[in-house]
Order: C-alpha cells, then sequence, then structure tokens
C-alpha cells in the first residue's frame, strides 16, 4: 500500500520536481504538473496507459467526468498499488511532464 508520504518522498527524488499547491492540494511539478492529490488517498498522474490500465483494474485505476478532456491524466486509489508500481506511474508522469532524464 503506497501513502502520500511516499508520493511526496518519491516525486521529490526526480530531477527538477518541485512540490507547490494546486486547488488546495499537494502537487509535483516538474516542467509541468505531473501528479497531484485529487482526494484523500486519491492521485492524479499522466499515463499514456490510462485506458489500459482503468480497463484491467477498474478498482485502482480510474477518472471522471472532469479528467475527460485530458487524455492522459489518471486517478489512482493510492490504497490498492504498492510503492514499486508507485515509483514507475510517477517516473512515467514525470517523463510526460517534461521532467529532466535522470543524471
Amino acid at each position: 500500500m503506497a501513502t502520500e508520504e511516499d508520493v511526496r518522498r518519491m516525486a521529490l527524488a526526480l530531477p527538477g520536481v518541485v512540490e507547490r499547491s494546486s486547488w488546495g492540494r499537494p502537487a509535483w511539478f516538474a516542467a509541468t504538473l505531473m501528479a497531484r492529490i485529487w482526494d484523500d488517498g486519491v492521485l492524479t498522474v499522466k499515463s499514456e496507459e490510462r485506458e489500459a490500465l482503468a480497463g484491467t483494474d477498474p478498482d485502482t485505476y480510474f477518472w471522471t467526468a472532469h479528467h475527460e478532456r485530458s487524455p492522459r491524466l489518471v486517478l489512482v486509489r493510492l490504497d490498492r498499488i504498492g510503492t514499486e508500481e508507485l515509483g514507475e506511474l510517477l517516473m512515467e508522469s514525470h517523463r510526460i511532464a517534461g521532467g529532466k532524464a535522470p543524471g
């Protein structure tokens, strides 16, 4: 089970990422927004695999009508994923958001 603190630690470990508030919630930015706490225990990230993620595990990955216009945004229930999967999601989101490559 991943937590908001895991998100914070992993996101801030990526090159160039900063944390600031977005709509009153913690958010992490590379060149653009890469992740944000949407609701308690729910994280928004960018993924090129949104449809596949939600199609294979809709109890974990989903989106709302609000996210329909942003086809790369997916919501993730943190209590349903482990930290390894969270790390992979954050790295992909970092790349999509224009983050600097590690190293």
